[in-house]
C-alpha cells in the first residue's frame, strides 16, 4: 500500500470540474460551492477520477476549511 501526499488549491464555483498540475501543485476546479463541505465532496470525486482510485482512498489531511489543502491518496 502506497501513500502519497499532494498539495491542492481548490477553486470552487468553477464552470466545470478539472485538474491542472503545475510545479508540484494541483489546482482543482470544482463546480460546487464552498458551502457545507460540498466543494470538499466534489474535490474528492474529481481527484478520484484523475488518479483513478476509489473515493475511500482519498483523505483531506490538512485544510478542511481552507482553499489550500493537503490530500493523502492511498493506492
Amino acid at each position: 500500500m502506497k501513500k502519497q501526499l499532494i498539495k491542492i488549491k481548490v477553486i470552487p464555483n468553477a464552470k466545470k470540474d478539472k485538474v491542472v498540475e503545475s510545479e508540484g501543485l494541483f489546482k482543482v476546479y470544482v463546480n460546487a460551492p464552498a458551502v457545507d463541505g460540498k466543494a470538499n465532496k466534489a474535490l474528492i470525486e474529481v481527484i478520484s477520477e484523475y488518479f483513478n482510485v476509489r473515493k475511500s482512498s482519498i483523505k483531506i489531511v490538512r485544510g478542511e476549511k481552507s482553499r489550500e489543502k493537503v490530500v493523502e491518496i492511498t493506492s
